[in-house]
């Protein structure tokens, strides 16, 4: 008995490919009972979206072995049998290794991922032309326990002011899941560390004027329940989920572009892989200007300089980074050797 398959037609770039997509009738989502075949067919259904925001980067595919809640692991290299379409960028990751990682130009690549059992799509900030210096600046707003989503609308709001004060346009999206994210254009003239900087900066001053909602402690024991300024994961090889991409969450939620007008009233259940392609329809993509204008770095790193005048230096890096100047000690507080 022959396997089962499905054939898509995915329109793109260079016109129609005949994808193959087989077992289409696997659940991935057993909680809602969305299969493969449903997936594929919402990558088709946003497919020109999905590509212009997480396209023409070196992308991460987070795949699983059956189901969202079965084993799991990282993509990033060009699997045995990557079609010729589905091109690769040479980056450098931080331990200095460099490799070849996934880039996506068209719904088609998209399509070829899920077939590979991706779930989740994580773009670089930075393009592949020129992986080095993102342009874009991303900031995640984290909600700790004891808060939860509608905590973290006031704070976007703040940063999206805080930003304009900067000179950077902002844009939001749901993280899929609990959270926020923040990008904003800029041009492409430097390196991760000058951006995480600059979120760094952005972050001290949105904490600065909401202290009580907001902290930019690494560790989780100080944060309390405040909304977490997540400044690492604007590192090197550091990836947020992708504008229309899916999460691994039971309702199979979408991490969607939203209009500052609609955060108000956002719910991040509300938006999921059966609900955002007639939203994407109906309102057209919240994102379609992200990169029309450029700003610059300029007055966060103003900011950046201003603080370390001050006595406020580097922060932590994640434990898989190798040491870098002037970072603190990365031991958790409460473990701190206490001074004789």
């Amino acid at each position: 008995m022959p396997h089962e398959a499905a054939i898509l037609s995915v329109d793109g770039p260079h016109g129609l490919r005949e994808m193959r997509l087989s077992s289409p009738s696997r659940v991935l989502w057993p909680a809602v009972g969305l299969t493969k075949l449903d997936f594929a067919r919402y990558i088709v259904a946003v497919g020109e979206a999905f590509v212009a925001a997480n396209g023409d980067r070196p992308i991460s595919l987070q795949r699983f072995s059956d189901t969202i809640d079965d084993e799991q692991f990282f993509s990033k290299n060009p699997p045995q049998g990557t079609p010729d379409f589905v091109r690769a960028v040479d980056v450098v990751y931080p331990s200095g290794r460099r490799h070849p990682q996934l880039v996506i130009d068209e719904p088609a690549a998209a399509v070829w991922a899920v077939q590979m059992n991706t779930v989740v799509f994580h773009p670089w900030p930075s393009r592949a032309e020129n992986t080095d210096n993102p342009d874009e600046l991303r900031i995640d707003l984290d909600p700790q326990p004891g808060t939860d989503f509608d905590d973290a609308i006031p704070v976007a709001i703040e940063l999206r002011e805080l930003l304009a004060e900067a000179g950077l346009t902002a844009f939001v999206k749901t993280s899929g899941n609990r959270g926020l994210h923040v990008f904003a254009p800029i041009e492409a003239t430097r390196e991760f560390l000058d951006v995480r900087h600059g979120v760094i900066a952005a972050a001290r001053e949105l904490e600065r004027r909401m202290p009580k909602q907001v902290t930019t402690a690494w560790w989780k024991e100080e944060r309390g329940e405040k909304i977490f300024v997540d400044f690492n994961q604007a590192n090197r090889d550091r990836t947020m989920a992708g504008a229309y991409s899916p999460r691994a969450l039971a309702h199979a939620p979408v991490s969607c572009p939203l209009e500052w007008e609609e955060l108000g009233d956002a719910d991040p259940r509300r938006y999921t892989i059966e609900s955002v392609p007639d939203r994407l329809a109906t309102v057209g993509d919240p994102w379609a200007s992200l990169h029309a204008q450029y700003g610059t770095l300029d007055v966060l790193l103003a900011w950046w300089d201003r603080d370390g005048q001050a006595g406020l230096g580097e922060l932590p890096f994640p434990p898989d980074f190798p040491k870098m100047p002037g970072e603190p000690p990365r031991v958790q507080p409460s473990r701190a050797r206490k001074p004789d």
